[in-house]
Formats: structure tokens, sequence, C-alpha cells
């Protein structure tokens, strides 16, 4: 693949690997290896923003709670609205998980 192209190859094996994984602290360990800290904590922010954006909460008090800047707040609220709903997703299965768990 030719790196000057804009997007990414989603056939990529590495998308396979990180499925492979099967705990959190694979997971983890695997992304550690894999990025450097900036890269992992701009990860965590742009979730965090993502999760706090779909509870409904405003631009400033995100950027206040995450120190996320405004472009970046900007640009997951724009994947949020226009994206592929990957978001979206994982915010209902892991609140089905959740609720799995709660239930006797």
């Amino acid at each position: 693949m030719n790196n000057r192209n804009k997007r990414s190859n989603p056939e990529h094996e590495l998308y396979q690997a990180i499925l492979k994984l099967e705990t959190v602290e694979e997971c983890y360990n695997f992304f550690v290896d894999l990025c450097t800290v900036s890269e992992m904590k701009a990860m965590e922010q742009r979730y965090e923003v993502a999760k706090l954006l779909s509870q409904g909460m405003i631009y400033n008090d995100i950027l206040e709670q995450t120190g996320a800047s405004s472009a970046t707040i900007s640009r997951v609220n724009r994947s949020l609205n226009y994206g592929t709903d990957s978001y979206r997703t994982v915010f209902q299965r892991l609140q089905a998980d959740r609720e799995g768990k709660e239930q006797p």
C-alpha cells in the first residue's frame, strides 16, 4: 500500500489481530507496544469526548473536563454525526454488557 494514501487499509491484518485479543489487559498491552504514549492518550481522549458528546454534554463542559481542544471535540462530533456509527455500536454493546452483569 502506498503510504501517501490518506486512508488506511481496512483489510490490513492489524484489525484481525485486534479481534484476537481476549482480555482488557491483552488489549491494553498490545496498544502499549503498538502506540506511543501520546497516541494512546489521544485515542483515550477522543473516546472520552465521544462518550460525553453522546450523553449530550456541551463543548465547553467537555473541554473543561477532558482538556480536549475545540478542534478535537468538533472532529469527534463530526464522526458521531456523519461517521460509520462505530462509537454508538461500542457504547450500546458496553451498556448491554453492564446491564447483563447487573441482573441476577
